[in-house]
């Protein structure tokens, strides 16, 4: 069948805004990946659903036909303007992508080691020692927002205000409180104007300093960024590396907890976690919403998109994909093809941050499993809305090691 958003006959194949448990979401993305792959929804104004590996991998290696400057993320969160380099297309996008590279080379990245274990390290003791807590509000939160805090040399205080605010930033679009929203998103480009006027008055480092490097950048006409744009990015930027992990964290958590095998052979061997931590980012992909659209009219399995529609690229579903990933659902140590996962993207937007991010989360969970002889969950699961996909809500049990 071919037919269009336009079609008044067009069924809702997907509805990301029924109620979810886990497991549900992957049982409906294995369905749709049997009957539906390409599947329109009628939430959020509309868009297409792409559930498979192959589909997803094309169009992410496709920027010069599936474009990210007119919908990037389902639904759409835009409410400041631009944001490069999410927001622009290559070869515009490519000076903002460079400008952040740098300050996330090697050297910077293994240098926040020992800071990254020192605040993990910490946020473990306290949500030990209470006994029973929320994994995600007492750790897995605070933790980026502490190690984004470091990148981009912000004070404790400074630090704080960005944890509190990208948390009501994305609790906001947990429950698509657009009200909400644009308060955060307003207070984020505030906090992004502010860092930018510092920087101007006391520079630092470029190769350390994302935000000093930002502003030594120049575009593709040799120019320095346009102001608007670059406030876009810095407020990109800091909230970018604050809304996966803890997603993902949780996740982790409430599989170990589940698997208590798996819980006493990583904690027995601790140098077995950046390996699970690769089959955990393939198992529990935070993100089902990372979207683009079509610069042209493009048919795949016989649905018509027409350009500018939204198509979500649904991560979480291409890595459970089982023509790629045989026996999909399970967990598997050292899974040969495992580097074959979408978790960072693919292509120009593939994420920034994936050593930052591999490092924390593997610290994060070596500290969970270093200080605990035992955890286990212990109440209701809360569970994101889309574009992400997991508990936001983790109650646990932990005894101390």
């Amino acid at each position: 069948m071919s037919s269009s958003p336009e079609d008044p006959s067009l069924a809702n194949e997907y509805d990301p805004t029924a109620p979810e448990t886990f497991d549900s979401p992957h049982e409906v993305f294995e369905d749709l990946r049997r009957r539906c792959p390409v599947a329109h929804s009628t939430a959020f104004d509309g868009f297409w659903a792409i559930t498979r590996y192959e589909d997803v991998f094309r169009m992410l290696m496709q920027p010069e036909l599936y474009i990210t400057s007119v919908r990037n993320v389902v639904p759409g969160s835009s409410t400041t303007g631009r944001r490069p380099p999410l927001h622009l297309d290559p070869p515009d996008h490519t000076p903002y992508r460079r400008a952040i590279d740098r300050a996330l080379g090697a050297a910077r990245v293994a240098n926040l080691e020992p800071v990254t274990r020192r605040i993990a390290r910490s946020l473990m003791e306290e949500l030990v020692a209470r006994g029973e807590a929320d994994f995600v509000e007492h750790f897995s939160s605070p933790l980026p927002a502490a190690v984004f805090g470091q990148w981009l040399g912000l004070t404790e205080a400074q630090t704080q205000v960005l944890w509190k605010t990208a948390r009501a930033y994305v609790k906001a679009w947990e429950s698509f409180d657009k009200s909400s929203v644009a308060v955060a998103a307003e207070q984020l480009a505030s906090m992004a104007a502010e860092l930018i006027a510092e920087r101007r008055r006391e520079p630092r480092d470029p190769a350390t300093d994302p935000t000093s490097s930002l502003l030594e950048a120049r575009d593709n006409e040799g120019k320095p960024f346009p102001e608007v744009l670059l406030a876009g990015c810095v407020r990109q930027v800091l909230v970018v590396g604050l809304v996966a992990p803890p997603i993902l964290l949780g996740s982790i958590v409430v599989h170990l907890s589940r698997d208590l095998e798996l819980q006493r052979q990583l904690r027995a061997d601790r140098s077995l976690v950046p390996d699970a931590m690769e089959e955990f980012l393939r198992l529990y992909t935070p993100y089902r919403g990372f979207a683009r659209s079509a610069k042209r009219e493009v048919e795949i399995h016989g649905r018509r998109i027409k350009p500018g529609e939204a198509i979500a690229l649904v991560y979480a579903s291409a890595n459970r994909d089982e023509a790629v990933f045989p026996d999909p659902h399970t967990f598997r140590l050292r899974r040969p093809n495992i580097r074959q996962h979408l978790a960072f993207g693919r292509g120009p937007h593939m994420c920034a941050g994936i050593a930052l991010a591999r490092q924390e989360l593997t610290i994060a969970l070596d500290e969970l499993l270093r200080q605990t002889s035992h955890f286990e969950v212990c109440g209701e699961l809360k569970m994101s809305g889309m574009p992400e996909l997991g508990p936001i809500s983790v109650p646990v049990r932990m005894t101390p090691a």
